[in-house]
């Protein structure tokens, strides 16, 4: 009897591996914060999709572009990215889970935020596409410029949201996007009357 009790494999005796088990509350817990994340980044996707088809449609009518400045730890991104679609692949296949939450944010970082580097930033026949939205000239109450030591910088101010957008300006298209604010201020494309900004009498071009 003694040597048919040592014969008993360790995984066969109650309690073994119940320190390598996750309690069911932990899993559920786990479960809701993925539906939550899941939640947040289907709406942050929809957003990103959005903003790269209305680049889509209105790309025909770009003046003055150029693509989408890098953003710093992109590489991170990307490998979170591959992660996740490892992730992905060994719920789907090997647990027979459905991960949605892991699924919303491998299509942000993976696909939607690469994809969103595409939409040509600069300037268009009916308004501005800064670094994080569209302002069409009407909207656009106010501008300045940043001189940076690496980087030149475009402040639009936006006024029916009293909102500052930056736009990165190449060096190499300086000059012209100066020319082109200018122009489109003597159109009276952008005006600044009525906005807090009023520039009075003067030639609003030479704030340009």
């Amino acid at each position: 009897m003694r040597s048919r009790a040592r014969d008993v494999p360790n995984s066969s005796r109650p309690g073994t591996h119940s320190k390598f088990r996750i309690p069911k509350s932990k899993l559920l817990n786990l479960t809701i914060v993925l539906l939550v994340l899941g939640l947040g980044f289907l709406v942050a996707n929809a957003r990103l999709a959005v903003e790269y088809v209305r680049f889509r449609r209105r790309r025909g009518a770009a003046v003055l572009v150029w693509p989408g400045a890098k953003p710093p730890y992109s590489g991170i991104a990307l490998g979170i990215g591959v992660l996740l679609g490892i992730l992905v692949v060994y719920k789907i296949l090997v647990l027979r889970q459905y991960p949605f939450g892991e699924i919303m944010m491998f299509v942000y970082y993976a696909y939607l935020t690469p994809l969103s580097r595409r939409i040509g930033r600069g300037f268009y026949e009916d308004g501005i596409w800064a670094d994080t939205s569209f302002i069409p000239y009407r909207e656009v109450g106010g501008i300045s410029w940043r001189e940076g030591e690496q980087q030149i910088t475009l402040i639009v101010i936006s006024r029916l949201r009293n909102l500052a957008r930056r736009l990165i300006v190449p060096g190499d298209k300086y000059g012209a996007a100066r020319r082109l604010l200018r122009d489109k201020i003597g159109e009276q494309t952008i005006q600044f009357a009525g906005t807090g900004l009023d520039l009075g009498r003067a030639d609003e071009r030479d704030s340009i």
